[in-house]
């Protein structure tokens, strides 16, 4: 369940819109709801907005580019790309000098080193979880249309805190990524963010196996499946069990296509910014998602070719290499380079 920046745009007008109604019989109700799924889609400007809202949607717009197609984009654009994200941004931070996502987003492209940024962060969060709840005290009324208000509202301090803990594994600080985690589920507790992702790869970097098992009790392991088996697998083998590892290699292998392939590359991929990338469940892309932010366990003891002893480990197991066999035979493009 990732957040999604257009989903969240169109929900900010939809109550935006909706707080324009007034009573009205079901079928007043309909006309209007196709209303605005026109103007939302072909004249937006029509819409009732705030300039928050405009921000926001040059956030949205600024993450598709930097986030979704970026990565992909060839030399020649990429940096037409990147400028033209930095202009929606700043344009989104004149309109609401209050845009966290903004802030944020820029921080994580200027900041010299992952250490600056991560700093960024952790000075900012108060700030952030103010303003957050100033503006959530705002909000009046108790129907269901103020809770979702109410819960947007803090949507810029929990992508900020899913930030914070990520660069805190990043950066070496695993106990305060645990607190940053924490704090971010606090928030909202059924993790919109996927923070408990991040927290399992947490434990196992600690070699907190209570904790993990802690965690496990209460998230969702249907939603990423792939970050609570690497999570164990890496557990396992630091304890000198490689049988509970290699299960844990068998299930990722069951579960996910071309894993042999995947789990013997463990390419990197790009963080997304905005939040962790939007990404079909069950597919190649989450386990290749989930083995790049897994990298913190894979290369421990990082040898002169970057790949620790973990991860050298799970590509020449003979099941990882079996599984790669019969997907290269099946898709020869397997076997290109990563661009």
């Amino acid at each position: 369940m990732a957040l999604d920046p257009n989903y969240e745009d169109f929900q900010r007008l939809s109550l935006r819109f909706a707080g324009t109604l007034g009573a009205s019989d079901p079928f007043g109700a309909a006309r209007a709801a196709v209303d605005f799924g026109h103007r939302y889609s072909q004249k937006r400007d029509s819409l009732p907005q705030t300039d928050e809202d405009r921000a926001f949607h040059l956030v949205a717009r600024a993450t598709e580019l930097i986030d979704y197609q970026l990565p992909f984009a060839a030399e020649a654009s990429a940096a037409q790309m990147i400028a033209e994200a930095r202009k929606l941004l700043g344009e989104a931070l004149d309109l609401d000098p209050e845009c966290h996502d903004a802030r944020r987003m820029l921080a994580a492209a200027e900041s010299p080193t992952p250490n600056d940024y991560h700093r960024f962060l952790v000075g900012g969060a108060d700030e952030v979880l103010e303003s957050c709840g100033r503006r959530q005290d705002a909000i009046t009324g108790d129907d269901e249309l103020a809770g979702v208000a109410r819960v947007l509202a803090m949507r810029p301090y929990l992508r900020w805190m899913a930030a914070s803990c990520a660069s805190s594994l990043i950066c070496g600080r695993y106990r305060l990524a645990l607190r940053e985690g924490q704090d971010a589920l606090a928030v909202e507790p059924d993790d919109p963010a996927d923070v408990s992702l991040t927290l399992a790869l947490t434990y196992a970097k600690l070699e907190d196996e209570e904790g993990l098992r802690a965690l496990c009790a209460t998230a969702d392991e249907r939603r990423g499946p792939a970050w609570y088996a690497l999570a164990r697998m890496a557990l396992a083998f630091k304890r000198e069990d490689r049988d509970a590892a290699r299960e844990q290699v068998a299930k990722l292998l069951a579960l996910y296509p071309n894993a042999g392939t995947t789990l013997a590359r463990q390419d990197d991929l790009p963080d997304g910014v905005f939040a962790r990338l939007a990404i079909d469940p069950g597919t190649e892309d989450e386990l290749i998602l989930a083995t790049s932010e897994a990298t913190v366990l894979l290369q421990e003891g990082c040898d002169s070719h970057g790949r620790g002893t973990l991860g050298w480990w799970v590509a020449g197991l003979p099941e990882v290499a079996q599984a790669r066999a019969r997907e290269l035979a099946a898709d020869p493009s397997l076997g290109e380079e990563q661009k």
